[in-house]
């Protein structure tokens, strides 16, 4: 009897468990401001630390991000939901830097530091100076500093910055970066580079942090205090803050042999930091459709302490970043969605991948390292929606929708769900954006991107959980699971179509020069190359014949290794030339003529 009771009080136990778990699911079944607030909250969190790439903050954060995952019932796309990849973390300066003129050493980090794009090596040769570094010829500026200068083989010393310092707008800004006069000088030969800032332009003449970005370019380049330069031209009884003010009033080249010789050793230390995306799956509810796939991502790193080289907008000032809308909102958005599509019974009969993106800050690294390295089937992916800064929605409740072009039935879908008197859409077709959705669309892959737009807090230390609109989020995301529910169901599957490159995202190209009309290949998957993404119909590169996926290796001769040797080469031409350019495709080398 006594078994009998308790046979039947497991069961009733059992019943009413069960029914408190139907009951707690149906709540959490639903998207509240309060669920979005913890997530928003903790990532965006003082003990996250702004979630630097490959930072401790940025692995909690994934172990965060993958653990509410599980509890919904997603299942890990490998090992244990994480795709691991390196980036570039640390980069200092070595310990084998030198320096010495005249047999006088002097000190790293005090009187001299290597560049980041500096190759380590070493050099002893003597040093020409040439003024601002230009060779520039066309409608609006003429002016050549290495005209009847011999730089062959010797170290070239260049004012940084350029003579319209004063102005609001340069009529050098295409070619007046350091990375841009050191490929010049390397172009006309120069062997080394030094750099040297006047007094107008930096009067505290500060060595500034390495940046990251930036690659070898094959010789030394080092910036040096302006006092060391003045010791480089002693023999010539000239200064550099003269120099510059006397190049700057006459707005003429001044370049000249100093009758120094040097010689300096570059070492550049990178450390690399692993990181990793999280990766996890819902697996679809039918048969039939289980082995398609919707794609739902947001990234989560962010820019840590910010300080120089970053991209903080703050770049003097070292505090957390907290990135509580760049991009907390985004990954607590995506796991509002992962957990309603989990309590949702026949809303998914495609299996949903979640994907929480590392490296985003970096150049969209992690994006790319997965489509280039897929944990599924790239051609079964029916649509990727990307979530990127969802937190601000405003009083006119707009929300920015783009990827609208690249499938055939994308608009009217969004336009048949959204209701206008809870959102008002601004809808852009292009699928190419300032986020990790453009890694996918590359790929041929419709595309999707939401966000409530920039604003003054971007990328600042004010970027913080309080000035989060949470029941604002909540409007979005409902929306967004609407959508997403509409793509994971229909069996219809969409048709990709290309939608180029919005304007915006060309404008830093543009201010560099002309463009061919390709999408490159920023995170650098490919070495000794430049691999085009993307090449957008009627544009130069698609007119003289060149196809997604060829690896442009040379423009007019000249060698193109990397983003910014393309970069410095288009900056260099003019609109209507017609150049040659060198490209691999399926590793036959091809030269194509184009017209710009």
């Amino acid at each position: 009897m006594l078994k009998k009771n308790l046979l039947i009080n497991i069961i009733q136990l059992s019943c009413v468990m069960f029914i408190f778990f139907l009951i707690s699911c149906n709540s959490q079944k639903e998207i509240t401001a309060d669920e979005l607030f913890d997530h928003v909250t903790y990532l965006a969190s003082d003990s996250l630390k702004g979630r630097l790439t490959g930072s401790p903050g940025d692995s909690l954060a994934a172990l965060y991000i993958r653990d509410d995952l599980l509890s919904c019932g997603f299942v890990p796309a490998t090992g244990k939901g994480f795709q691991r990849f390196s980036v570039t973390g640390n980069i200092y300066a070595g310990n084998n830097n030198s320096l010495s003129i005249h047999e006088k050493s002097y000190t790293l980090n005090e009187d001299f530091m290597p560049l980041a794009f500096s190759s380590d090596t070493f050099l002893s040769a003597d040093v020409v100076f040439a003024g601002y570094g230009f060779n520039i010829h066309n409608d609006s500026v003429e002016w050549n500093d290495y005209e009847d200068l011999n730089v062959k083989d010797k170290w070239v010393m260049i004012l940084r910055a350029d003579p319209d310092i004063d102005k609001s707008e340069s009529r050098f800004e295409s070619c007046s970066s350091d990375i841009d006069k050191a490929l010049m000088a390397k172009d006309m030969g120069a062997t080394g580079i030094l750099l040297v800032s006047g007094n107008t332009f930096d009067p505290q003449d500060l060595l500034e942090p390495l940046n990251s970005e930036y690659q070898s370019i094959d010789i030394p380049a080092i910036r040096i205090k302006r006092y060391i330069a003045d010791i480089i031209l002693s023999g010539s009884g000239k200064k550099i803050e003269e120099l510059e003010k006397q190049i700057n009033k006459t707005e003429k080249p001044h370049s000249f042999p100093t009758g120094t010789h040097i010689s300096a050793r570059s070492e550049i230390i990178r450390e690399m930091s692993g990181t990793r995306n999280v990766v996890m799956i819902l697996p679809g509810e039918i048969d039939s459709l289980k082995d398609e796939f919707l794609i739902i991502g947001a990234h989560f790193d962010h820019l840590g302490m910010g300080g120089t080289g970053s991209s903080s907008r703050t770049p003097d000032t070292i505090a957390v970043h907290y990135g509580a809308d760049d991009n907390a909102s985004g990954i607590g958005a995506m796991l509002e969605l992962a957990e309603k599509f989990a309590l949702t019974p026949g809303s998914h009969p495609r299996s949903i991948v979640c994907i929480a993106f590392s490296g985003e800050e970096k150049g969209l690294l992690g994006s790319k390292y997965f489509t280039e390295n897929p944990l599924i089937d790239l051609a079964e992916i029916n649509a990727m929606i990307n979530l990127d800064m969802l937190g601000r929605l405003q009083e006119t409740n707009i929300l920015q929708v783009s990827g609208a072009g690249t499938a055939t039935r994308m608009k009217g879908i969004i336009n048949s769900i959204n209701d206008s008197s809870i959102l008002e859409l601004t809808v852009s077709d292009e699928g190419y954006g300032p986020s990790d959705h453009s890694s996918f669309y590359a790929k041929d892959i419709p595309v999707l991107f939401f966000s409530t737009g920039a604003h003054l807090d971007y990328h600042t230390p004010s970027d913080t959980h309080d000035k989060i609109n949470y029941e604002g989020m909540v409007k979005v995301t409902s929306f967004i699971f609407e959508i997403a529910e509409f793509l994971a169901s229909d069996p219809e599957r969409l048709k990709f179509t290309e939608s180029g490159p919005s304007s915006d995202l060309s404008r830093q190209m543009r201010r560099r020069g002309l463009t061919l009309g390709i999408m490159p290949d920023f995170a650098g998957n490919i070495k000794n190359g430049l691999r085009a993404d993307l090449v957008t119909p009627g544009r130069p590169a698609d007119l003289g014949g060149m196809k997604k996926g060829d690896i442009i290796t040379a423009i007019n001769g000249k060698r193109i290794t990397n983003i910014q040797d393309y970069m410095f080469r288009m900056g260099q031409l003019e609109k209507g030339q017609t150049i040659n350019v060198d490209v691999l495709r399926d590793s036959t080398k091809i030269l194509l003529l184009i017209q710009l």
